[in-house]
């Protein structure tokens, strides 16, 4: 068995405004800082590794921690604050033009494209809550059998329907006819299909949930790795993110518990190369819908599972933990928000103790993993591996 590198994004747990936080109407943003405050949250093993030791978090560090590995936050050199930028740039890739959004809704045109390719007329058609939008357009739909579409603050193309009405397979292929339409100026990030069932006004959205993203622009992380002959195994959405590109094995996952479980069972695997894990319950169950509390007791129960993570690491393993942006919910704002990433890095190789600081751009990790993994590549960002790397008498 070779190296091994773990990642794990805490999806949208942010670390503080970032400098052009104001130009995204985000200032005063800290989504480590606001859940970190109450009582729920109890992340002893997290502080282990370093993370009440990141400047700027607005976390309280209690005396006597002396991190187990390397710690810092990172800048988005990106411009946008959505997932897909997010991960990209963690895996090498800067974007230097947003992903569209549509505050509005889509255009007349493209609406009118889509309802003539599907057969299907379209309601809604403007940002929306995921939860709220099926409870105020899902009878509408069950009438008439028109097709709930909305967005968000992110670049997305979201297509809402009852499974009764649309069977799963069918709003997949719905959403592919989308994807065919959005491109060029609408090339959005996502064209998200979210299934619902259940009765008015209990409808429930299923973990039928698929993402039909746009494909990376260049090689990324990933495929460099693949190229080389190694893993990339995928747990959550890192495969929707990536259109699947440079991945070698993928599980999708319907919760973080979920999701962990899955990283244990691959940790228990002998492959070389990278796994990248999604935990995405803290953005789409916690953030989006302003749940101090309950974004508090997600990121305690990860927490939990941190010594099993590290207790299933081997000598020349690599655990990197981080996040793509941030998702205040203690702002008035349901919608991501421009902040530092942390940075959490670990193993038997790792230095202890050491202060990362503040890193340029997420594509720093990408830099990082290729040097560990020893595969050649050209991406944005620059190598932490000298740096780390325990040396004689650390």
């Amino acid at each position: 068995m070779g190296k091994r590198v773990f990642i794990i994004v805490l999806d949208s747990v942010g670390a503080g405004e970032a400098p052009d936080a104001a130009a995204y109407g985000d200032e005063g943003s800290n989504t480590l800082g606001t859940v970190s405050k109450h009582p729920a949250f109890h992340m002893p093993y997290a502080e282990a590794l370093g993370l009440s030791s990141i400047r700027g978090t607005g976390m309280k560090k209690r005396s006597g921690i002396i991190p187990e590995g390397a710690y810092g936050k990172m800048q988005e050199a990106s411009c946008g604050k959505d997932t897909t930028t997010g991960h990209w740039e963690i895996a090498g890739i800067i974007s230097t033009r947003p992903l569209p959004v549509y505050p509005d809704g889509f255009p007349e045109d493209v609406i009118k494209t889509f309802e003539e390719k599907t057969g299907r007329k379209v309601i809604c058609n403007r940002p929306y809550s995921g939860t709220e939008v099926i409870k105020d357009y899902g009878r509408e739909h069950m009438k008439s059998g028109a097709l709930i579409v909305y967005t968000s603050a992110d670049s997305v193309f979201q297509i809402a329907a009852h499974e009764d009405i649309v069977p799963t397979e069918k709003l997949y292929e719905y959403c592919r006819i989308a994807r065919q339409i959005l491109t060029g100026e609408h090339n959005v990030g996502r064209v998200i299909a979210r299934p619902f069932t259940g009765t008015w006004p209990d409808f429930v959205r299923t973990a039928g949930r698929h993402d039909f993203s746009v494909h990376p622009p260049k090689d990324t992380m990933l495929t460099y790795i693949q190229k080389a002959g190694m893993d990339v195994l995928s747990v959550g959405k890192i495969i929707d993110i990536f259109a699947g590109e440079g991945i070698t094995e993928a599980q999708r996952t319907v919760s973080n518990r979920d999701g962990i479980e899955k990283l244990l069972a691959y940790m228990e695997r002998d492959f070389t190369g990278l796994c990248f894990v999604n935990l995405v319950d803290f953005d789409m169950i916690y953030g989006h819908r302003n749940d101090i509390e309950g974004y508090a007791k997600a990121l305690s129960e990860f927490d939990t599972f941190l010594p099993e993570i590290r207790g299933r690491m081997k000598e020349d393993d690599l655990l990197i933990i981080t996040a793509d942006h941030g998702c205040d919910p203690g702002t008035p704002s349901t919608d991501h928000s421009r902040e530092y990433v942390p940075l959490l890095i670990s193993g038997e190789h790792v230095r202890k103790n050491h202060d990362l600081g503040i890193r340029n751009t997420f594509a720093d990790v990408a830099a990082t993993v290729l040097h560990y993994l020893g595969v050649p590549g050209k991406l944005e960002g620059t190598s932490m591996w000298p740096e780390i790397e325990k040396k004689n008498g650390d």
